[in-house]
Parts: structure tokens; sequence; C-alpha cells
């Protein structure tokens, strides 16, 4: 499993692209007039964001059929995971779970059980009950911040010690004990996300892909060229720039950053991740924070809690919670 720097800097419209496969396609055209494998790829619009997906095969037929796999399983794992809807399981935990268990799946009490591992093993830093507090921002939205009362209510709560996950009569139940916390999942649904679909490419025998959700990306195997993919992290005050590239195979990386739900008030900007400690968005360190790991689900909740606490301090999270995976690059 590699991820190493590249100095090269290529144009980019997201946060993390292949930067070969615009030029991969273009050379794969020589290839495979003599038989050879070729690059094949799909962007559609899911979980929110642009999911991107590219893999390397002889078939393009096949290819385009485990895309489409692929893509179904990430569309059902949002329909699972998403606070958006009131007939997800999140959804309809965030309804009623403060006034009786709520049944989950084993899948998604996997997914919520991950999450505390991470707001447990950062003290909180990472706090996937915020779901409340991200609904009162609602930077996408929003053109000046809510009224410093309404934040102050979520500040220091450490709501996620509140959330309680079991079993009963033989099924797995989440059972809230504050009526102000919800559960938020982006700051590891979208990483779970990619995990799964690149499960399912490895079930259709593909062994070279890439995965990209909105940022939260996982690199299978080697490119067309055979070589590590190339992926660049973007540049925030440049859409179409790239401040580093990173090659990997058979690696997962994430990114947090302050451009990519944001609104500016007054000179200020405040984005879309929210410090727990003041239920506000964080004071940001950084502009941005790319992790790499062994999945994406923890590559997703690393960048997070990298970007809303210190990297030094960081570094010490990752290493207790996930051990192997690292912070990359920072702007």
């Amino acid at each position: 499993m590699t991820v190493e720097r590249g100095k090269r800097s290529f144009p980019t419209r997201r946060d993390f692209i292949s930067l070969g496969i615009g030029a991969f396609v273009v050379g794969s055209i020589p290839f495979a007039a003599r038989g050879r494998k070729r690059l094949v790829r799909r962007t559609l619009p899911v979980m929110g964001t642009f999911g991107e997906m590219a893999l390397v095969h002889r078939d393009e037929s096949y290819a385009h059929e485990a895309l489409d796999a692929a893509f179904q399983e990430v569309r059902r794992v949002e329909a699972l995971l998403t606070r958006f809807r009131p007939d997800s399981e999140v959804g309809r935990a965030n309804l009623s779970a403060f006034d009786r268990p709520q049944a989950v799946s084993g899948e998604t009490a996997d997914v919520l059980a991950a999450s505390l591992r991470w707001a447990e093993g950062s003290d909180g830093i990472f706090d996937p009950c915020l779901g409340r507090a991200v609904a009162l921002w609602d930077v996408g939205n929003r053109t000046r911040p809510p009224e410093v009362l309404d934040v102050d209510r979520f500040a220091g709560r450490g709501l996620y010690s509140s959330m309680e996950l079991g079993r009963s009569g033989g099924q797995d139940v989440v059972v809230f004990h504050q009526r102000d916390m919800a559960v938020d999942l982006g700051g590891i649904g979208k990483g779970y996300g990619v995990d799964r679909a690149v499960q399912v490419l490895r079930s259709w025998g593909i062994q070279n892909a890439l995965v990209n959700l909105g940022g939260d990306l996982y690199a299978m195997g080697v490119s067309e060229d055979g070589d590590p993919w190339k992926v660049g992290v973007r540049a925030p005050d440049n859409p179409r720039g790239v401040v580093t590239t990173l090659e990997m195979s058979d690696r997962a990386v994430a990114t947090s950053g302050d451009y990519h739900q944001f609104f500016d008030y007054h000179g200020k900007r405040y984005h879309h991740l929210l410090d727990p400690g003041t239920g506000a968005p964080s004071v940001a360190r950084v502009r941005s924070v790319t992790v790499a790991a062994e999945s994406c689900m923890d590559a997703d909740a690393g960048a997070t809690t990298a970007f809303i606490a210190s990297v030094e301090r960081s570094r010490s999270i990752l290493g207790r919670v996930a051990p192997g995976s690292e912070v990359v690059h920072t702007v």
C-alpha cells in the first residue's frame, strides 16, 4: 500500500480527482486498439455530491455493469445513513430514539459504533451526534450566523456520550439520552460508502479502480499504465488548481476544508465543520487537511478530526484510533 507525494500540478474540478483520468482516456486509444485493458469512467450525483468511479478492464460492457453495481451500492448506503430522509435508519432514529429504542440494521449499528469509536478516541473532537447543531447552522443556505444563545445550547455537551447502542429482542437498537442530539454521519458516511463500493467492485473481480465521492477516495491497485494512481489535492482558493499530488495504490484518502460548504459574514468565514466544544464552526488553523488510511471510513473521520483539532494533536488521535493512518498534507 503506497501513498507518495508527487511534484507535478494539474487542473482539477473537485476536492480529489485522478489526475490521470482525462489523460488516461486519451492515452488508452492505441492500447484498446491492441486489445489491451482500457479505462472506463463514470460520474453520477450521489450522497449529496458527485461520485466518480474509474476502473481498468478489457471488457467495457462488463466494466459498466460493475460500475452500475457499485453506484447502486452507494445509493443503498445513502438510503440507510442520510439524516435528510425521515425514512432512512438514521432519520428514524433522529425522530424517535429519544422516546424509545429504535431498531437499526446491523450495518447501521456498525457505522454508528465506528463513529463512537472516533468520538471516544478523540475525546469528543469528532462528535456524530451534533445533527441539530449542523441543522441550525445550515451553512449551505444561511447568510449570517444564528443567535449566540442558540449556538451555546450545543457547546461542550459531549452529545456522543448520550447515544447508546444495544440489543433488544434479537435486534440492534439505538437509544438517545439527550433530546438535543441527532445523528449526522457527514464526517464518516461517505467514507463508508466508498468502502462499500470498493467491496462491490472486488466482488466483480475488479482489481484496479478509483472510487471518489466528493473528496473521499480509495485507489485500488494501479492505473491503466501500471503505475500508482495520481491523485491531486485541490487548492482552496483555486478550483482549477492543485497544491500537491499523491501516488496511491490500495489506500484511502480524504480531505476536510473550509471551502466545501460555507458562507462569509462581516469578513469572517463560517464553514460546515463544527467544533463540539463551541457548537460553532471550528477556528480554522489550516484551510484543508488530507488524511490517508487503510479504509476510507477512517480517512473520512480522520480528516474531519484533524481539521478541528490541531495537526499535532490529531496525529496522536489518528495513531490511537486508526493505526496506520496519517496526515499527508495540509494547506
